[in-house]
């Protein structure tokens, strides 16, 4: 059985509560660079196999933003946090006050204010489940594109060599008012790095 159809409904709270945790911290940072309030929430996450990844964006010919960390220390894998175009246009707008018009292409301080939040959310979120799981994971330096969503996903398969075969998905949620800005976290461990994380969970992997 695969991983992401073995996991029960407590394992997925406790997955959803590590990325609760994430977006309240990156939420707080956040708030601190830009000196305005940011509420962001997680209401969904999954397990599911790598060629479903790119269904969840809007298919693998859906141009998105991706913000692409390698994830390295005792659990290295592939990290993506994906917007689509418009909406990353008006998280920037919420977020950083900058134009939020109908040009979807993006000037080189839209690209490294995306960069520097993508920066943050992926530091809040490995940084939750490495007090969970008591395992040292860190991501470098962000790089992002402007590309088909297969072609992003990839990308790591091409710079490395291997993706496994499961991905662990939360979306993110940055409100304003009633206007929901989303987001995708994906992070897809190394072959042998889902069981390390899932046993350091107390969550048998076979």
């Amino acid at each position: 059985m695969q991983l992401y159809e073995s996991l029960g409904e407590f394992k997925l709270d406790v997955l959803k509560e590590i990325g609760n945790i994430g977006a309240g911290n990156a939420a707080t940072a956040l708030s601190r660079l830009l000196n305005r309030p940011v509420d962001m929430q997680v209401p969904k996450v999954r397990v599911l196999p790598f060629e479903c990844i790119a269904d969840e964006v809007g298919g693998p010919e859906q141009v998105v933003i991706a913000i692409y960390f390698r994830v390295e220390g005792q659990v290295p894998g592939h990290l993506f946090f994906i917007f689509e175009q418009e909406p990353a246009k008006r998280l920037l707008s919420y977020l950083v006050n900058m134009n939020d018009n109908k040009d979807l292409d993006f000037c080189d301080m839209e690209i490294s204010a995306l960069s520097e939040i993508g920066n943050i959310l992926a530091g809040s979120y490995l940084s939750s489940l490495a007090d969970f799981t008591k395992l040292a994971m860190s991501p470098t330096v962000p790089q992002l594109a402007i590309d088909m969503a297969g072609a992003v996903l990839n990308y790591g398969l091409i710079q490395y060599g291997e993706m496994g075969d499961s991905a662990l998905l939360i979306d993110t949620k940055f409100l304003e008012g009633c206007e929901e800005i989303q987001g995708t976290f994906f992070l897809i461990p190394d072959p042998d790095s889902f069981s390390k994380i899932f046993t350091a969970l107390g969550v048998p992997f076979e």
